[in-house]
Order: C-alpha cells, then sequence, then structure tokens
C-alpha cells in the first residue's frame, strides 16, 4: 500500500486534520492486539471518509466489513440526528471491542452493528442508502456491489476500499484477490448506472457516484 514516497507521505500526514483521542487509541489498540492491523483505514482515509460524511450529511449509510470499527466511527461524523449507519461483519471475535469503541463515542443509537454474513444481510435492508462504504473480502467485492448498488438513492455514493491491491491490479499472473478486484473495477467501469472514479489512496478507492 506504500506508493507514495516515505517523505511525501509525512507531509500528507502533517497537513490533515488529525484523528480523534478516541480514533488514536483504536489504531494504537488494533496495532498492539488485533490480527492484520493494516486493515485499519488509518488517518489520512478516515479523514477522507468524514469529510464526505461532512459534505454529504447522509441520513443511511451502509457499511460493509468493520474490523475494529475505525471506519465506522469516521463514516457515523455527518450523520445528522436522525442518521443511522448499518455496518456489517462477519468477525464475532471483535465484536465486543466494536461495541466498546461505540459506546465510547456515544454513537450506540446511530451505529447498528451486525454480525453476520453481509451477502445474506444486505438484500433484507429495505433502505435507500445515501452512502456506502464496502471494504471487506474482496472475493465477494461484485457480490456486494450487485446487492447494493439498486438500493443507493441517485445521487448517492458508493465508496469501494483497496481496489488497487497493493499494485498487483498491474502485475501478471494476478492471485484469487486480485482477479476478483480486477472483475470488480471493470464491472464499475462497464456500469451505465454509475460514473465512477478510482482515486489513488491508501490502497486505492473507487468512488461512485449512482446516476
Amino acid at each position: 500500500m506504500d506508493f507514495l514516497p516515505e517523505d511525501i507521505e509525512s507531509y500528507v500526514l502533517d497537513h490533515t486534520s488529525s484523528e480523534s483521542a478516541l480514533l488514536k487509541k483504536i489504531t494504537r489498540d488494533t496495532h498492539a492486539k488485533v490480527l492484520m492491523p493494516r486493515m485499519l483505514s488509518g488517518q489520512v482515509q478516515g479523514r477522507f471518509l468524514a469529510m464526505i460524511s461532512h459534505v454529504m450529511s447522509p441520513k443511511n449509510i451502509l457499511e460493509v466489513g468493520t474490523y475494529t470499527g475505525y471506519s465506522a466511527l469516521c463514516l457515523a461524523e455527518g450523520l445528522p440526528p436522525d442518521g443511522k449507519l448499518i455496518t456489517i461483519d462477519i468477525n464475532e471475535e471483535l465484536e465486543s471491542r466494536v461495541r466498546k469503541y461505540v459506546e465510547e463515542a456515544g454513537l450506540h443509537l446511530k451505529i447498528d452493528y451486525r454480525i453476520g454474513n453481509a451477502a445474506e444481510i444486505i438484500p433484507t435492508l429495505d433502505i435507500k442508502f445515501d452512502l456506502v462504504f464496502i471494504d471487506a473480502d474482496k472475493e465477494n467485492y461484485s457480490k456486494y456491489y450487485d446487492l447494493i448498488v439498486d438500493k443507493v438513492r441517485s445521487g448517492g455514493l458508493i465508496l469501494a476500499d483497496n481496489v488497487l491491491w497493493s499494485g498487483k491490479v498491474t502485475k501478471p499472473k494476478p492471485d484469487k484477490d486480485t482477479r476478483a478486484l480486477l472483475e470488480f473495477n471493470q464491472k464499475v467501469m462497464n456500469d451505465p448506472r454509475v460514473e465512477n472514479l478510482l482515486l489513488p489512496l491508501r490502497d486505492g478507492l473507487m468512488m461512485m457516484r449512482k446516476i
């Protein structure tokens, strides 16, 4: 995921609004106590998600892939008083940790945290979403997209993380996850229902606006 030279990366961090004390705590705890801490969104991407949320003031947000809750808290920053964020993750081992962070943030009434298979839960959601963030198992990105796209209102946004996959999308002999991301990226390019922009932010962020 290290696409930028180290000095440029440091400069970007120094000139991006800082995280809250709680987000810094989640970052520390995740790196110290949880497997695969590179999955954490981190300061720059987190501030991007928060800014998008503040600009949109979305009433309904869907997140597929909660991990330790960092991105959910960032996305929730722009929710209006009656707004709701549904976040889905299959890893029940992190549930108590995430619920503790959500409670500490005072967002337990706004964040609906569900443990289970996203492909089974999403079809049961009778909601028009303003903002969606996909950051789960790469093999099922296309499936999640197909399930979600018609649940997004016109003008709403879908964001998908890791679409550059540490640069593997440009390399020969792609592995299973890379092939899935290549398929997903092409699916988005060919879908007339959305306008898309692939941002080289962190590990690649696909931004899609529902037409």
